[in-house]
């Protein structure tokens, strides 16, 4: 079905919660109050809700069961709500043309938890940059890592345990410089268990790794699963408070980092089938926006590749929007001529 932005700014209001931050979303279409459909609703469109309304940051994306509306407001009068996370008003995102909610969905109606504060991750830049290598590492040292699907493809047609697989490997460090700690969306009974590495995973992907040619179409990705989201370290006068161990709590403290090096499974990208060439290296944080943050624009990072099919070169990495204009068009008329370091 079609999808439109609103012409008119949309009236809302959350009700129904514990307290002033939290419930369902209800919309004014016309004379009359409605609920929004839950299918698709995410912590995008949360986000925009609570930034409407003055409440800061959505904290989560809920779905309220319908059946127990104690208030007047029975009617659907918004659908297919889609947002990127930046707009100011419920109005600038798109929605369907007339209502439609699928029937398993319709039970339940869209509602957010707000929060004055949130964390904001940012990756160190520099460090990748600096710790990049290549290392062909042997199949039989990589069984956990397939299990995890940390491969390529084209590793499962691989002669096992014979041969290797071409590995792009490097350091990221992982800041939270917001005003809350960040936690993953999933309570500790959802966490699941990998025998293979002995740990829990808390985010099915914490982090996209992605090789990009000059149209900006992926030609080898990679992706981090968040072994455990703890505090490596931290700067001056600030506690951990996230510790993997033991079955520890899962988190990265305000003004600590989790560091993952490069020496460890999954912390790369498989080359193998990617012929000599200039690239895009590309790096995105909480990529499916599962957990809220003040600000998403900081959280992926580029920077020009070079691969000569025996090394490998990475200049000019950046957060992104962190260029002026004229440097970002330089970075993107490259691949170009790049001269060997």
């Amino acid at each position: 079905m079609l999808t439109r932005a609103c012409k008119t700014s949309l009236q809302i209001r959350i009700v129904g919660g514990r307290s002033t931050y939290e419930g369902r979303v209800e919309v004014q279409v016309g004379s009359k109050w409605g609920t929004v459909c839950s299918s698709g609703w995410t912590t995008k469109e949360a986000m925009v809700v609570c930034r409407q309304l003055g409440l800061g940051y959505s904290m989560h994306a809920i779905n309220v069961s319908r059946s127990r509306d104690s208030s007047n407001v029975t009617q659907m009068v918004l659908s297919g709500v889609r947002c990127t996370g930046e707009e100011m008003s419920l109005s600038q995102c798109q929605h369907h043309k007339t209502v439609s909610c699928q029937k398993s969905a319709a039970k339940f109606a869209a509602g957010v938890i707000c929060s004055e504060t949130a964390s904001d991750l940012v990756l160190n830049a520099p460090l990748v940059q600096q710790t990049v290598y290549i290392e062909d590492r042997p199949l039989h040292m990589l069984y956990c890592a397939a299990e995890e699907d940390c491969l390529s493809k084209s590793a499962a047609k691989a002669n096992w345990p014979y041969g290797h697989r071409r590995l792009l490997r490097f350091s990221s460090e992982i800041r939270n410089i917001g005003r809350a700690d960040f936690k993953p969306k999933a309570g500790r009974h959802s966490w699941v268990w990998h025998a293979c590495h002995g740990h829990y995973h808390s985010m099915d992907i914490f982090t996209h790794y992605d090789l990009l040619n000059a149209n900006g179409t992926r030609v080898a990705e990679g992706h981090k699963a968040s072994f455990c989201l703890e505090d490596t370290d931290c700067q001056e006068g600030v506690s951990k408070r996230y510790e993997c161990a033991n079955f520890g709590d899962q988190g990265i403290t305000v003004g600590c980092w989790d560091l993952y090096r490069h020496d460890i499974d999954c912390q790369w990208i498989d080359i193998t089938d990617v012929k000599p060439g200039n690239y895009i290296f590309q790096v995105v944080i909480n990529p499916n926006y599962e957990v809220a943050e003040s600000d998403f624009s900081n959280n992926a990072m580029k920077c020009n590749c070079k691969y000569d099919g025996h090394r490998i070169w990475l200049h000019n990495c950046h957060l992104g929007g962190a260029l002026s204009e004229e440097a970002e068009r330089l970075f993107e008329k490259y691949p170009g001529q790049l001269n060997n370091k």
